[in-house]
């Protein structure tokens, strides 16, 4: 075999077309060996003589792609130094951009022996672990192009490869649960009826399944247990492993661009699958552990921010570098259009404390190709003063759990609640003005970690005794309200009142400022049966159940869900269930009004005077934004600070918009009035009068009104789709009186036909 001398960069394998440079980056080695290994697992070693910068390399001419490799590192193993360097352990490259096989659990991948964490185990790893993957770079994009959706129209869709296809009836069996699932026309013709305009894929970076799980016969299944941050998991590919899970992925972004849906990623730098000292030795410990963990005082144990075992050392220019790198190649080389960063909070952890001004925010910010994408932070970790809402630097955006927990705590009848609520509709201006605006906020009511949207409304408390941890797993103040019965229930009450709860949840989501963010599954209704942690199931009660032919939403039976045989039994795939329509529609009538997707927070000091109880006459400037008591007057400080209040009237101006479009025209849009009524018994509404918007005089607005009327939009109480609603031409007049029912949300929208009479609503809300 040739062996030339490469070049030191770029890290990992690159195929040129003749040979494969390989480089690989370790301070604490003494030597470097590269594995090659054949389809029968056996070794041809290179030792890696040249090194530049503690970077070792070498260019092998003829190594092509689909060839399996690893290194083995010789080194110093001192744990009470840090130091873990064990030869007999077959090492995953960092950089590998495809791994091949899986970790067999036995004790030769461990870098210690069992019961001896400080004894050097040289029992040979490689026959149990799995392998890196030399890859085909080259690949026909066409005319692909990134979408550019701006925040401002943007609609996230969380989703799980395996889970959102593994059961669709109308994806070819041996494609379900993979890439090439994704980009299928009956997945993304689902994604655009829905609206949605990202897809943000939960990590599919190279994951593992760790020890105690694999030996509880579980798996874990969410994927937030990296090693390979350049690789995809090779478990989602329908095209094989030895390369081919690359090219799929690419395939599947590309098709998902063609329908105008960008592609997120969810990905995991603040800790890797190797666990803690008592960890398997799989890739970054054996090659230079002090380089990579953050270590504690002594050295022979990690600083754990994460719940996971370890820490990424984040003031490492050795972490940041790849970091880095593993971004820029997943925007530049598979085309992503942005990530959601896992425990963010970590990555600002640059020596004890979180600190926005920490060197990773710093290339981020002065990247010309990471700045450029979306950047969305998960804002909390588990060390001290771990949550930082609203406390990470422009250009991110942030999942809002404050946002999550009002709304929830809002319509399970919390008291209190209405200041918090308040804020959180608006774009959370407490948290995002300083440098930043509403569409910071990515806001939720459920995501892959709590319950599902059904199971919100189903379940008082958790039920994670699968997960075999005697329930000690996930939140135990999940926010949630089973309506009067605990899980499954035949009660057609029961059942009703949680339909239209689900509905409250996804209207309030749909008609808040900020980034809307749906769950997969909730639009059907799915159920985990009141498990909210359900990261180590991979099967059907964590895979979306399609509905069928025969029925509507996946879980609108008394059972609280179809079965997976029962969901599949059709043979044309049925989505028009009554909440899967809610949804489609809450989601159109948020994307063809603006008043509902503003950039700027709403103006002067209206919003922040209303919000914290000053009468709203004082203001000066049109705020865009009003106020109202059930009883039609605006909002005072007793009725911001009443305990019992649980309704309230929100007017949104659409001739009140700030910010202006494109080229720099006025935006205007019709008048919205939002009536929240989370009491349990129906509140009567009386509709408030309208401010003028002819045009404010010099001085500043005049608080002038007109006898604008109202036409009813949307009504939560109604079984039947908003379409059907509006068909009915229900109208009212400032100054009249309606009836909301119980929980339940009204919108009614300016009607400027002042000339005609109004006519009396019929249904749960009477004029």
């Amino acid at each position: 075999m040739q062996v030339w001398p490469g070049q030191a960069y770029p890290l990992g394998a690159a195929y040129d077309g003749t040979g494969t440079n390989f480089a690989v980056l370790s301070e604490a080695a003494d030597r470097v060996e590269l594995c090659l290994l054949d389809d029968g697992g056996r070794e041809t070693r290179v030792e890696l003589r040249e090194h530049d910068g503690h970077v070792r390399h070498a260019y092998l001419p003829g190594v092509a792609p689909g060839q399996r490799y690893g290194f083995r590192v010789h080194g110093p193993w001192d744990p009470a130094r840090g130091l873990r360097c064990n030869p007999a352990k077959l090492l995953l490259d960092p950089y590998a951009k495809a791994m091949s096989g899986s970790v067999e659990w036995h004790e030769a991948v461990y870098g210690h022996r069992f019961g001896e964490p400080e004894a050097r185990n040289d029992l040979d790893s490689a026959p149990y672990t799995m392998t890196s993957v030399v890859v085909d770079p080259y690949f026909d994009w066409g005319d692909d192009r990134p979408p550019g959706t701006g925040y401002e129209d943007t609609l996230v869709y969380e989703a799980h490869v395996k889970g959102l296809t593994m059961l669709h009836p109308e994806v070819p069996p041996e494609l379900r649960g993979t890439y090439a699932a994704l980009g299928h026309p009956a997945v993304t013709s689902h994604l655009r009826r829905l609206g949605v305009t990202a897809l943000e894929l939960m990590p599919v970076h190279q994951s593992v399944t760790d020890h105690r799980l694999a030996d509880a016969g579980l798996a874990n299944y969410w994927g937030y247990n990296t090693i390979g941050f350049l690789a995809p998991h090779n478990g989602y590919s329908s095209s094989g492993e030895l390369g081919g899970q690359v090219t799929e992925f690419k395939r599947a972004v590309r098709a998902l661009h063609e329908a105008g849906i960008e592609v997120l990623l969810d990905v995991v730098y603040n800790h890797t699958a190797e666990g803690s000292h008592l960890g398997p030795t799989l890739s970054f410990r054996g090659l230079d552990n002090p380089s990579y963990y953050r270590l504690s005082d002594d050295p022979r144990y990690y600083t754990d921010t994460t719940g996971t075992g370890n820490s990424l050392l984040m003031r490492s220019p050795h972490v940041l570098r790849l970091i880095m790198d593993s971004l820029r190649y997943w925007v530049t080389e598979m085309h992503v259009d942005g990530f959601r960063f896992d425990l963010a909070a970590t990555l600002a952890r640059q020596f004890d404390g979180v600190d926005r001004r920490s060197s990773f925010f710093d290339l981020v910010r002065q990247d010309p190709v990471v700045s450029r994408v979306k950047l969305i932070a998960e804002p909390w970790d588990v060390g001290e003063d771990g949550y930082q809402a609203g406390n990470f630097p422009p250009p991110w955006s942030e999942w809002n759990g404050r946002y999550r927990d009002a709304v929830r705590d809002l319509w399970r009848g919390q008291p209190g609640t209405l200041p918090e609520f308040a804020s959180r509709l608006t774009g959370s201006s407490d948290l995002f003005r300083h440098g930043r605006r509403p569409l910071a906020s990515v806001n939720f009511v459920t995501c892959h970690d709590g319950l599902t949207l059904h199971d919100l409304v189903s379940y008082d408390g958790k039920h994670n005794e699968a997960n075999g941890e005697d329930g000690r797993d996930g939140e135990s103040h999940n926010r949630s309200w089973n309506c009067g019965i605990e899980g499954p229930t035949g009660d057609p009450d029961v059942l009703r009142l949680r339909r239209r709860q689900m509905r409250n949840l996804i209207a309030t989501l749909m008609l808040s400022q900020g980034v809307p963010m749906l769950s997969h599954g909730d639009e059907f209704g799915r159920t985990q049966y009141g498990n909210n942690n359900a990261y180590c199931h991979d099967g059907e009660l964590t895979w979306v159940h399609w509905p069928s032919a025969e029925g509507g939403d996946a879980a609108e039976d008394g059972d609280g869900g179809r079965e997976g045989a029962a969901a599949l039994s059709g043979s044309q795939l049925r989505p028009e269930g009554e909440l899967f329509t809610f949804v489609c529609e809450l989601a159109a009538l948020r994307r063809e009004h603006p008043v509902f997707r503003r950039r700027r927070f709403f103006r002067g000091p209206g919003e922040a005077a209303t919000i914290g109880g000053k009468d709203q006459a004082e203001d000066r400037l049109p705020p865009g934004i009003g106020w109202f008591t059930p009883e039609g007057r605006p909002m005072t400080t007793a009725d911001w600070h009443d305990e019992h209040a649980r309704s309230l009237a929100v007017l949104l101006d659409g001739d009140a918009i700030s910010e202006p479009g494109p080229r720099g025209e006025p935006v205007t849009d019709d008048s919205f009035l939002l009536l929240f009524n989370a009491a349990a018994a129906p509140v009567e509404f009386t509709v408030p009068l309208a401010p003028v918007r002819s045009g404010p005089p010099e001085g500043g607005w005049d608080g002038g009104w007109d006898g604008r009327s109202w036409q009813l939009v949307v009504d939560t109480a109604d079984e039947v789709p908003p379409s059907a609603q509006q068909g009915r031409k229900r109208k009212a007049a400032a100054g009249e009186r309606i009836t909301l029912s119980g929980r339940s949300l009204v919108v009614l929208r300016s009607f400027r036909d002042v000339g005609a009479a109004p006519a009396k609503a019929a249904g749960s809300a009477r004029a």
